[in-house]
């Protein structure tokens, strides 16, 4: 009875991982498609000159840039702001930290779509015109939740007593800081800011709401979803944005897979 049950979860875990996995194989195998309108399975034929066409695509390089700029900009914006704020909540014993906590993480657990519409209401009361700077704003509100989480949940696992003995040999707080706090947090910041670049890099809800007339990579896609011209040119596309976001993921993986500190990785 043990055996047909383990087998039974064997057979269930493998069919789950089938069912997700599938589909991403398929965009691969459509993107060397001879096909340029329909997906009809199997493939007439295969071929390498999708690649060449989209490389040659001159609308596709502007949003591409625009997303790697907007990822690097929202990363760097929540490394910044997402260690601040684990640094301050860590520690610090105060009357609504909790609710403070609530506050900070709320973003990642939104909906995109409550978050953009908030945004674009935001923007609109203050009379903010849309530019690369919205989409920034956008991306970091929950790329700064990422950060934090793992900031703070390697800030959790140091010993206070290390910043006490730092303090004691007369270090006053950026040494402390820059000698004892950021080696430490290291491996963690730079994990969460892969995670970050690569949930900003493939955003399409929030991006919808903050860009106004400006395209990212995958908006990009979207339109060319619903407006297909080379079907396969948008696959190919697709296997561009899948290694963009699957090597930093991997990466911020391997960093922490020693530890709980990656988190947020359910955006």
């Amino acid at each position: 009875m043990r055996s047909d049950a383990s087998w039974g979860l064997k057979a269930a875990a493998i069919g789950g991982l089938l069912f997700l996995h599938l589909p991403i194989l398929l965009i691969f195998l459509y993107a060397f498609t001879t096909e340029e309108r329909s997906y009809a399975f199997p493939p007439p034929g295969l071929t390498t000159e999708w690649f060449a066409v989209a490389w040659n695509r001159e609308d596709i390089w502007p949003p591409l840039w625009l997303s790697l700029q907007v990822a690097a900009i929202a990363t760097v914006l929540a490394m910044i702001l997402g260690t601040l704020a684990a640094a301050a909540m860590a520690r610090a014993s105060f009357f609504g930290r909790d609710q403070i906590s609530l506050l900070i993480l709320l973003p990642i657990a939104l909906p995109g779509v409550i978050t953009g519409m908030s945004l674009r209401s935001a923007f609109g009361i203050m009379d903010i015109p849309f530019s690369t700077w919205t989409i920034v704003l956008g991306h970091a509100t929950f790329c700064i939740v990422i950060v934090y989480n793992n900031a703070i949940a390697r800030m959790r696992r140091l010993s206070g007593g290390i910043l006490e003995a730092s303090a004691d040999l007369g270090a006053n707080s950026f040494q402390t800081f820059r000698y004892v706090l950021l080696p430490n947090l290291g491996s963690a910041l730079l994990a969460g800011g892969m995670l970050a670049f690569a949930l900003s890099f493939d955003e399409v809800i929030v991006t919808t709401f903050t860009a106004g007339q400006q395209s990212t990579l995958p908006i990009w896609m979207l339109n060319e979803l619903v407006r297909p011209r080379q079907r396969p040119v948008t696959n190919v596309v697709a296997i561009v944005v899948f290694a963009a976001t699957f090597v930093p993921i991997l990466i911020a993986y391997y960093l922490t897979r020693g530890g709980s500190e990656t988190a947020g990785m359910g955006k």
